[in-house]
């Protein structure tokens, strides 16, 4: 009964151990060669700052905003590729969804746009 399920068990398993071999093999066999760069901290271009951000003053949020929008609009690939793939079977309806949805993230996009959020200072 669960005959047809081995081989994904087995799959899993190899990917596991994989995993867990790279894991273990890599400090043994990579290179050591450490300098006082590599041990710094980044954070995205900012220089690090050893007071809290409450009391050091403001942080700038550009590096953060331009990230989201690009996570937001880069989602509407995902949903665009399942739309691309099977629009022959979907007919009119997908097309007349696929537009509204093109339609909403577009008004997203003159939105950002609008209030200076593709703006790079």
């Amino acid at each position: 009964m669960l005959d047809p399920y081995i081989p994904l068990v087995l799959l899993f398993a190899l990917a596991l151990g994989f995993a867990l071999f790279s894991v273990a093999i890599a400090p043994i066999v990579g290179p050591r060669r450490y300098n006082k760069a590599k041990l710094d901290a980044y954070e995205c271009g900012i220089e690090p700052s050893p007071q809290p951000v409450m009391g050091g003053g403001r942080m700038p949020v550009a590096y953060y905003l331009t990230a989201m929008l690009f996570i937001l609009f880069d989602i509407e690939m995902v949903f665009l590729y399942p739309f691309a793939v099977s629009a022959d079977a979907l007919g009119m309806f997908g097309v007349v969804e696929i537009v509204l949805f093109i339609a909403t993230v577009g008004f997203a996009y003159v939105y950002v746009w609008r209030r200076g959020g593709l703006d790079w200072n």
